[in-house]
């Protein structure tokens, strides 16, 4: 199975994968909407790949089967001061509402 690689032009890190290039029919139209206009990346040979950088690759061939696409989407980004609270200790205090 060899699939194609999009990439958004909304929004940023988001990638778009499909069973044949340039063949959107299987994604939502709402979907399409958010994501903009699809910049093609690559065609990948998914059946041959043991895994991708940022995506579970069973996931992707999974959806790819059944639904026909698959949407990858960024990371959530780190919360920088949650995290500095945590080395603190001082999410462990209780809090004080006002």
């Amino acid at each position: 199975m060899i699939c194609a690689v999009y990439k958004s032009s909304k929004k940023a890190d988001t990638y778009l994968y499909v069973n044949k290039r340039d063949d959107f029919s299987d994604v939502p139209e709402q979907l399409m909407a958010l994501f903009g206009v699809p910049k093609f990346v690559m065609v990948l040979p998914i059946e041959k790949l043991m895994q991708l950088g940022q995506a579970d690759i069973n996931k992707v061939r999974n959806e790819l089967a059944e639904k026909g696409f698959f949407l990858q989407l960024p990371p959530p980004k780190e919360d920088m001061l949650k995290q500095h609270r945590r080395q603190l200790g001082l999410d462990d205090l209780p809090r004080r509402d006002n």
